[in-house]
């Protein structure tokens, strides 16, 4: 049999075409990787750029894994085969060639998309559209449930029983008040003494209620002053439903004032703006400066809880005219400002 037709011969052949075509894949790998090198003189680090690694991806699509981990020096074969894989999407990228979309939501309709989302937690995306039809907007449920998706909004049964505590408040603010106390010193014939100053709040108004002061309040003091609070001609809690407070048998977390937020929120505002600017002699004297701050506070004194409005506004009616006048109370520690009249 001629040489030329030996099957051994053939295959030797073969593996010898092969052999010499793996060399020269990887010497025309590391003569890439040469000329890339040497592009990167002057840089302390390498960046490359977007040619440079196509050049590279190129050159590398031609060996195998093993062989690119035996080869590689200046980046790991999992980055070469990923800029590999880059080019061939970049090929087959048809998006220069797509047709334009259909323009996003504008913004002051997805915000009111969210916002009633956000009010209405039963809602779903076909009420939602429907209260959009009521106000000239038509949005299909799809884009709703977009806007909604996008923004990190549950659709409506997991947004029902996400309640949160301010919702909840928010909801039964008109039945609900609160009750703290707060300590005050004050100098008497036997020197400092700690007085106690119980007070009340409605959640809904922040109008604010003395319940009483004592040296030594007891039992019998609260009883008394329960019934004065409850009565039902006079009582301050007489359209209260709850009450919160922490004086119970509940154990609650030292220094967590937002668990009784709004009455926290009184007791810091009467200390800062009044008892801690004045050296109180005698329970006379305690008893003045906290029903003459109740009065600025509910007549004089802005809330930002309310809008940044007076809880008692005045009857007279605002003047944009005439001299400005200032109202003092304690010697000038609480102050309001008004026009006279013309």
């Amino acid at each position: 049999m001629p040489a030329f037709l030996n099957p051994f011969s053939f295959f030797l052949a073969c593996l010898a075409g092969w052999l010499n075509q793996h060399q020269q894949s990887v010497i025309d790998y590391l003569s890439e990787e040469n000329r890339v090198l040497r592009e990167q003189i002057g840089h302390r680090r390498l960046h490359f750029t977007d040619d440079q690694r196509r050049r590279l991806a190129v050159r590398a699509k031609e060996l195998s894994r093993s062989a690119l981990t035996q080869v590689a020096n200046i980046v790991t074969p999992e980055t070469l085969l990923a800029w590999h894989r880059k080019l061939i999407a970049n090929k087959y990228d048809g998006s220069a060639h797509r047709k334009p979309r259909r323009p996003r939501t504008d913004a002051e309709l997805e915000a009111l998309v969210l916002r009633m989302a956000q009010e209405n937690r039963n809602w779903g995306y076909e009420r939602i559209r429907g209260a959009l039809a009521n106000l000239g907007h038509d949005l299909s449920s799809n884009t709703i449930a977009n806007i909604l998706k996008r923004n990190g909004i549950d659709p409506a049964p997991e947004r029902e029983r996400k309640t949160t505590w301010r919702e909840f408040l928010s909801r039964h603010f008109d039945q609900i008040a609160a009750t703290d106390f707060f300590t005050v010193e004050v100098w008497t014939l036997k020197g400092l003494q700690r007085f106690v100053v119980l007070f009340f709040i409605e959640l809904s108004s922040r109008s604010v209620q003395l319940g009483g002061i004592a040296k030594c309040p007891n039992g019998l003091w609260m009883e008394q002053v329960g019934r004065n609070v409850t009565d039902c001609e006079d009582g301050v809690l007489k359209t209260n439903r709850f009450l919160i407070h922490d004086r119970d048998s509940v154990q609650l977390p030292p220094r967590s004032p937002n668990l009784n937020a709004f009455a926290e929120r009184f007791v810091r505002s009467i200390k800062e703006e009044c008892l801690e600017r004045m050296i109180l002699f005698g329970e006379d004297s305690l008893r003045t400066a906290v029903r003459e701050f109740l009065v600025h506070y509910h007549a004089e004194r802005n809330h930002q809880g309310v809008d940044n409005q007076l809880i008692v506004p005045a009857t007279t009616e605002r003047k944009a005219h005439g001299t400005v006048q200032r109202k003092q109370r304690l010697g000038g520690s609480l102050n309001y400002y008004y026009r006279d009249a013309a």
